[in-house]
């Protein structure tokens, strides 16, 4: 006798944007409760991470009121996975150098989606979709993604069938051109839109940030071994032309 699966969908708003989440499994009410425990943990990853709230950690470890060693086990362990992407990017990614003292925003939506992913999968949930503005966590595929155009929102460049892992997009969206880049103080300009796939969401949004800063010249760090797991469709700055890259095989 086959089993009926459920299907859960909502929109939980957070961190400045919407978090959609879509999940089936065979217990719609221990769906719904998953989804309940993932609204209540993003609201404690920004109640740490925030960097708007005066009272965060966040805000206090930039306004020099606390040190590293005083924060959550989880900023602190968001602190050293965003020193291991600096280096992995030969600091094109580098959240420390924004005004103001570190900023983890552009990790931490990633990593929390992950932990979503983990609190969905442990109440029942066989395929997962957790979307924060753009960027996935996915669980029990197929998944099918567009990539829109950075110029025309209505418009699919690119298709990525994927199992699970994540895909995370940066560039000139919802926010319009605001990555700068750490070794200059300017407005990256190394590329229009940067897409990266991959297994880990944090990681995934850190390169693909750094993609913008890097650019087709700048973006030999990606071929590092640490990164096997990892490939990238980036659209250059000043032509339309897409260009793809990864380990093992360069840039294409």
């Amino acid at each position: 006798m086959s089993t009926e699966i459920s299907k859960v969908m909502r929109e939980i708003p957070m961190w400045g944007t919407i978090v959609f989440i879509e999940c089936d499994g065979p217990d719609k009410d221990l769906l719904e409760t998953g989804i309940d425990k993932c609204a209540e943990f993003f609201q404690e990853v920004d109640e740490v991470f925030s960097t708007y709230k005066t009272d965060s950690q966040v805000s206090k470890l930039r306004r020099g009121e606390i040190e590293i060693g005083d924060c959550t086990e989880d900023l602190q362990k968001v602190w050293q996975l965003c020193l291991k992407a600096k280096k992995i990017t030969d600091g094109s990614f580098d959240p420390w150098c924004v005004e103001g003292g570190f900023d983890p925003s552009g990790y931490v939506k990633g990593w929390a989606s992950d932990k979503a992913i983990e609190i969905l999968r442990g109440h029942g949930a066989t395929f997962i979709q957790v979307n924060g503005a753009g960027d996935l966590s996915l669980f029990g595929g197929p998944h099918k993604i567009g990539i829109r155009s950075p110029e025309d929102e209505k418009v699919i460049l690119k298709i990525f069938e994927l199992e699970g892992g994540a895909i995370a997009t940066s560039g000139t969206y919802e926010r319009g051109a605001h990555i700068r880049d750490p070794h200059t103080g300017l407005i990256a300009i190394g590329a229009r839109s940067a897409t990266v796939v991959g297994p880990d969401g944090g990681l995934a949004d850190a390169l693909a940030t750094a993609l913008i800063v890097s650019g087709r010249d700048g973006a030999i760090w990606f071929a590092k071994p640490e990164l096997s797991e990892y490939h990238a469709w980036v659209i250059d700055r000043h032509d339309d032309v897409a260009w793809s890259v990864g380990y093992g095989h360069g840039r294409d």
